[in-house]
């Protein structure tokens, strides 16, 4: 992906919804659909802001993955380091309370997306995909929110979020 913010996510049940990723500027989508057991991967990117894409065709893909060693030890490592990530992430899920996935999720979000000039990330995720992120419902991230503005940990304007006390949302990740 060239530029743009996309949403990778899973639907569980009809209406529940998993964002496994937020994507941006340079990050790769599709990769983890590779398999030679199945051609349906059951993860979907939605587009948040307009996207430029690069699309890569799997016979392209493959042909330069069996002729490029040194890319396809690079790939190696890109998937180990992906692999990695996944089993943090579902570790967080299963064992992290819900407010401290969400100092997490807010921390990952700074961390991926950066600051503007008003301090504010820098991409406004709406709350529905915040509790998607953080696997809970919005209002648990509603209230958790207000409890992290009354804590003085972060500020709102509207959906932006700022935060201010960074050291306070890691040790609720402690």
């Amino acid at each position: 992906m060239l530029s743009g913010v996309t949403k990778v996510h899973k639907l569980w049940d009809e209406e529940k919804e998993l964002i496994l990723r937020f994507a941006h500027n340079q990050d790769i989508l599709g990769h983890r659909g590779l398999s030679s057991t199945s051609s349906q991967y059951p993860i979907t990117a939605t587009a948040l802001t307009p996207v430029t894409l690069i699309y890569i065709s799997l016979d392209f893909f493959e042909a330069t993955f069996k002729t490029n060693s040194s890319f396809a030890y690079q790939f190696m490592m890109f998937m180990a380091d992906e692999l990695m990530l996944s089993e943090i992430r579902m570790r967080n899920l299963a064992h992290m309370t819900v407010r401290a996935r969400l100092a997490n999720a807010l921390l990952a979000l700074e961390s991926k997306f950066g600051t503007n000039e008003s301090g504010f990330i820098s991409f406004v995720a709406s709350r529905q995909d915040i509790a998607a992120y953080v696997g809970t419902a919005y209002e648990t991230v509603y209230k958790n929110i207000n409890e992290f503005i009354e804590s003085g940990y972060i500020k709102t304007d509207a959906k932006a979020i700022a935060l201010l006390n960074k050291e306070a949302l890691k040790n609720t990740v402690c």
